[in-house]
């Protein structure tokens, strides 16, 4: 990568040499803290660390209450620069494309004429700015970090001419779509191959492995013809189906030292569950009925709106489990991974079953009527393995394609720090054909 030809000492440690011609500022010499209020009638924005400021309702993760009353919330408008004060150490902050209003909370900015506005976005996103953003907040917890405008505006840039900013920020631009092409097309690469092991479980559970094996009508809509041998029948007949139980959170001897695991529902997420989300004490067990579940049922959600409802995971501990979930408990003739990959198969129509008004959920009765395809017990092992061993192939290259994106990732990071710091020299990128300036890594060259 291209350096420029002559460069200076900033001193300051973190961020080491800049280019000569580049002149010293700070965030005070280039922004004005401003507190323009009363216009409850412009949409709601957000800052986030991967996005800088966007529309609140354009995600819908954001699950912090607004309050009826909106006066006090602060106008932002185009350019002007937004920082969430209590999370600016974790990058969020952003010059904003926007207008619209963000709570009381957070800092707005003026931003200077003399910088470009797209420039001064990434360089105070850039990784060294927020490593000092991290030394200059301060709080007893660090979800509660504080950070102060006096503190902020300290801090120290240094700026080449807006003609040049505007080139940096124009070759970021560029090289960022070509990154976040390429994440896109990886992520819906991963997309297809996880589509194909649904496929390959949905195939093996409900049609068997044995492309010559006589069929015959299950007698179920939903799920066809099956193989000649096996059986259609409910889960309560071949597994026990137990709720679980949470001891009452304010009572400390329920779960401080405590020795024995218990976990809660967001670990069904976990597909093999190895390890316990807390732990509880004999008390707990004793006082409260808890029952510990064995090694080597299944467990599955019962209550949510999100992706937990229906949503399965084996057990690979001894363990409690909370009221949101069921455990599945296996008899002899049954197979617990068979089990696992059939319920995967039935998800989506086990999460149709959720009875219930404000908050719909699944109970060990719905979950115990379920009829699922049965075949014999050598045959779900076999199944079984089958399936675990094409899963296994298709994740390793999701593995693959997962550290390709992280690596673009962090050189996503890298090229933006290095560009708006000085430590490249991105002048003579052009619009159309000379990229000589800024090399492709080896990931992006084959796209």
């Amino acid at each position: 990568m291209k350096r420029y030809p002559v460069y200076k000492d900033s001193g300051i440690d973190w961020l080491g040499e800049i280019p000569e011609h580049w002149q010293q500022s700070s965030i005070r010499g280039v922004t004005k803290s401003v507190a323009q209020r009363n216009r409850s009638d412009l949409p709601l924005l957000a800052v986030y660390r991967d996005y800088g400021v966007i529309y609140r309702d354009s995600r819908d993760d954001n699950h912090n209450r607004v309050p009826e009353d909106l006066s006090n919330y602060k106008v932002v408008k185009p350019g002007n620069l937004v920082l969430n004060k209590m999370k600016t150490w974790q990058g969020s902050l952003g010059v904003s494309e926007f207008e619209g209003i963000v709570s009381p909370a957070y800092i707005i900015c003026e931003v200077s004429t003399h910088v470009h506005s797209r420039f001064i976005h990434y360089l105070l996103r850039c990784y060294r700015y927020i490593f000092i953003y991290n030394k200059i907040s301060y709080g007893v917890r660090v979800e509660q970090w504080d950070m102060h405008y006096e503190d902020f505006k300290q801090i120290p840039i240094f700026l080449p001419s807006v003609e040049e900013q505007k080139a940096i920020a124009h070759f970021i631009d560029r090289k960022l779509e070509e990154i976040d092409h390429f994440i896109r097309n990886k992520q819906r690469l991963i997309e297809l191959l996880n589509e194909q092991k649904t496929a390959i479980i949905n195939r093996a559970v409900t049609k068997g492995i044995n492309p010559n094996a006589p069929m015959k009508h299950s007698g179920i809509e939903w799920l066809g013809e099956i193989p000649a041998h096996w059986e259609v029948i409910k889960i309560s007949r071949i597994a026990k189906v137990v709720n679980g139980t949470t001891p009452d959170k304010n009572r400390l001897k329920y779960w401080k030292s405590g020795s024995i695991p218990w976990i809660s529902s967001g670990k069904v997420n976990d597909y093999i569950i190895t390890q316990p989300t807390e732990k509880i004490t004999e008390a707990a067990l004793k006082e409260c009925s808890l029952r510990i579940m064995p090694a080597g049922s299944v467990v599955i959600g019962l209550v949510g709106q999100g992706k937990t409802r229906g949503k399965s995971a084996r057990l690979a501990i001894d363990t409690c489990i909370n009221q949101n979930l069921a455990c599945i408990i296996p008899k002899l003739n049954l197979d617990s991974v068979f089990l696992h990959f059939v319920l995967i198969a039935l998800y989506n129509p086990i999460r149709e079953l959720a009875r219930g008004g404000n908050q719909e959920a699944l109970n060990c009765q719905i979950i115990g009527e379920i009829r699922i395809p049965f075949p014999p017990i050598s045959e779900q092992q076999v199944i079984a393995a089958y399936i675990d061993m094409k899963s296994a192939e298709i994740n390793i290259s999701i593995n693959q394609i997962q550290k390709s994106i992280e690596l673009i990732q962090e050189y996503r990071t890298t090229l933006i720090s290095d560009a708006v710091t000085g430590k490249i020299d991105v002048r003579g990128f052009d619009n159309a054909n000379d990229t000589a300036n800024s090399p492709k890594p080896p990931e992006l060259a084959t796209m």
